[in-house]
């Protein structure tokens, strides 16, 4: 899987930068085999201060062949911003490999529609 780190109004540093690359990277087992060579990570790290108060937000979209998983968080810690939004897409990928790599879910679709014809 590919993974492009940006930084709006933010300086990325090189731990921060090792950080996501394990937590958005390690997502990619739960990628379908076929479709990890295809598939593209995002990430967007941004920094906003309003009344003396900094917010950081993690917003993530992972292009997949036919789909795409975006999850976005802001907190006051850039690290449990992309805690956050690694546990989203945990759960919207294990969904969609679950749906789409269940060979038994192929099988009942087809069978509906045999039915109906």
């Amino acid at each position: 899987m590919k993974l492009e780190i940006t930084g709006i109004h933010y300086d990325v540093s090189s731990r921060l930068e090792r950080y996501v690359q394990n937590k958005i990277g390690g997502l990619e087992k739960f990628i379908g085999k076929n479709e990890r060579a295809a598939a593209v990570a995002s990430v967007k790290l941004k920094e906003s201060k309003a009344k003396n108060k900094n917010e950081y937000e993690c917003y993530v979209l992972i292009a997949l062949p036919g789909s795409t998983a975006e999850a976005r968080e802001s907190t006051t810690n850039m690290f449990a911003a992309v805690d956050i939004v690694e546990g989203k897409l945990k759960t919207q990928l294990k969904k969609r490999k679950d749906t789409h790599a269940n060979p038994k879910f192929y099988q009942r679709l087809t069978n509906r529609l045999r039915r109906r014809s």
